[in-house]
């Protein structure tokens, strides 16, 4: 599903992150940046262990911000790894819309065109996925209009009923707007 916001457009799709070819991937991080497992394991895995390296020597951050690195052997060119969580793998809804809009606007800054992003807080974090989609899709559409550089927003869900759960919310937004 995909929707036109401003210049560029969200779409969610359902795959694996670490097979996107956009500027970036999200990684779901800790504010010590440290990978472990989920999202941030396959990464690691996919793209090489210099990902973490390079997180790990911009850290630590504050819970919320977020920091970009070199991709390793992935597709896409950059990580940038959103600290949605502290060490004690906690998150609430303020942390994952500031985590959102941290990476959203790095992107931005660093000139890149797409980023791909997975549902941040659902993992260890253990945030309800709708929570997650309603407040990650709220602030890729108030980011969007304001965007120069960013064209494409891509939600990547690696499984059916998670891809099903924001390509509702997105329908559900747009078809609000258009009342």
């Amino acid at each position: 599903m995909k929707v036109h916001v401003g210049n560029g457009e969200i779409s969610v799709v359902q795959g694996d992150i670490t097979e996107q070819d956009t500027d970036a991937i999200v990684n779901a991080a800790n504010n010590h940046l440290w990978m472990g497992a989920g999202v941030a394991g396959a990464i690691k895995r996919k793209g090489g262990t210099q990902i973490e390296q390079e997180a790990m020597a911009q850290g630590p951050v504050e819970v919320g911000e977020a920091v970009i690195t070199s991709a390793g052997s992935l597709k896409a060119r950059h990580v940038i790894h959103a600290a949605v969580m502290g060490q004690d793998l906690h998150t609430d809804a303020d942390l994952i819309r500031r985590s959102t809009e941290s990476a959203l606007t790095l992107a931005e800054r660093h000139g890149l065109f797409s980023i791909s992003l997975p549902a941040l807080g659902t993992g260890v974090g253990g945030f309800s996925m709708h929570h997650s989609a309603s407040l990650m899709i709220g602030t890729a559409i108030e980011f969007m209009p304001t965007a120069s550089k960013l064209r494409d927003v891509r939600f990547v869900l690696f499984d059916a009923e998670a891809t099903g759960i924001f390509e509702e919310e997105l329908r559900r937004r747009f078809t609000a707007k258009s009342r």
